[in-house]
């Protein structure tokens, strides 16, 4: 593996940390205010689709070259967002900076990804983003753990006066430009040589990005239900736990064990699975499988076993699909657009991101297990929508080999 991906694998892991200290704060910070619960989802919304619109813009501009000039941009633009956020105290204005942190983090989870995608061997890449993907878990988990751990220990809160839960969004702001700094010192972007007729601009990137193939059409409208039910399920597993009575405590060591089960099925599971050459079939098993867990977990008598042992299954088949799916949509990126390809993959799952919060707060409201069921049947549309993929894949080789067959005859 080269350097750079075990770089990238680093930059994505201490991102997960530092990008992750505001979450477990945010409800008892944003309550202070008096600013209404139904805000969370505005609040997530809002930044989703800041990652929506940023997405394709970062991925066609990197495509003209200096990926990096463009990573450290976007994380400067989030710091400044974060910074807001917990010095803005109006909701309006609140919304807006949700939004601007959106748009420049993306940028870095764009590129990297991108870039590692155009440097790895094609029967390695899938594995490559396992590791990517294990690191940001598993950082997430960490960075959930440890924002938590500053807000509530004494001795934390002595040290940064973390008793007023602004500065937990000022340490998150001041750690990431240091992030920044480290990137620009130790991220040497490797160049990768790519023949285009022209140089085209931004606008013409995303002319071309309107041209996508139906298969892949179908598949990216797949990912945003999918995406759909996975953000619920990370959103508001939070509420659900705290709803049920588990403490602060209970809750973070249970997102640090779904960290360690994503890392364990990185490293093993995805490097492995990752040769099967039926990788739609998979997928859509994979989020069959996840409609099945769903539907069980929320309905256990004891709801903290299940969690512990058949919901870290529905972990294990998540982080299998992230780089599967990666995979899939890179192989249908041209040479040179991969970054632009990666920004539009990234908008439908922003689509996702917004849409999720925002139905999922209403049917909470309603009852928490018609939310949950509605992620399980989110799982389940995105499956039969890359059935339909695999399909047109299956009439398009035969389609191929009965206009190869016809120019053999004619050639006879």
């Amino acid at each position: 593996m080269k350097k750079t991906i075990y770089l990238i694998i680093l930059f994505s892991f201490i991102q997960g940390i530092i990008h992750n200290l505001g979450h477990p704060v945010t409800p008892a910070f944003v309550s202070g205010l008096g600013i209404p619960n139904y805000m969370f989802g505005v609040f997530f919304a809002t930044m989703s689709f800041g990652l929506m619109i940023g997405a394709p813009i970062w991925g066609i501009l990197a495509d003209h070259g200096q990926k990096k000039k463009y990573i450290l941009i976007g994380l400067l633009i989030y710091s400044l967002g974060q910074f807001l956020f917990g010095y803005s105290h109006y909701a309006v204005l609140m919304v807006i900076v949700r939004f601007l942190s959106g748009f420049g983090v993306i940028s870095a989870s764009t590129l990297m990804i991108s870039h590692v995608i155009e440097i790895s061997e094609m029967k390695d890449r899938a594995r490559h983003l396992a590791y990517i993907a294990a690191a940001v878990t598993l950082g997430s988990s960490i960075g959930y753990f440890l924002g938590g751990f500053l807000a509530t220990n004494e001795l934390m809160r002595a040290w940064f006066g973390t008793i007023d839960l602004r500065r937990i969004f000022l340490i998150q702001a001041l750690l990431n430009t240091l992030y920044v700094l480290f990137i620009f010192i130790a991220f040497k972007e490797e160049k990768h040589e790519v023949h285009l007729k022209r140089r085209p601009s931004v606008f013409q990137g995303f002319k071309e990005a309107a041209h996508i193939e139906p298969g892949l059409l179908i598949f990216l409208i797949s990912l945003t239900f999918i995406t759909v039910g996975a953000t619920n399920l990370n959103k508001y597993m939070d509420v659900y736990f705290n709803e049920l009575g588990f403490n602060p405590q209970q809750l973070g060591t249970f997102v640090m064990a779904t960290g360690f089960v994503s890392l364990f099925a990185s490293v093993l599971i995805v490097p492995l699975v990752a040769r099967i050459k039926r990788m739609l079939s998979l997928i859509a098993i994979i989020q069959i499988l996840s409609s099945v867990i769903v539907f069980y977990v929320f309905r256990a008598q004891q709801f903290l076993i299940a969690a512990y042992t058949v919901y870290m299954f529905y972990i294990i088949f998540k982080t299998i699909y992230q780089p599967l799916e990666q995979n899939y949509i890179s192989l249908h990126a041209k040479e040179g657009k991969y970054g632009t390809v990666m920004g539009i993959r990234q908008s439908f799952v922003s689509i996702g991101m917004v849409i999720g919060p925002l139905l999922g707060g209403v049917l909470y409201e309603i009852k928490p297990l018609v939310m949950f069921d509605f992620s399980g049947i989110m799982f389940l549309i995105g499956a039969m929508l890359l059935i339909w993929v695999f399909q047109l894949e299956i009439k398009k080789q035969v389609n191929t080999r009965s206009s190869e067959s016809l120019m053999e005859s004619e050639l006879l």
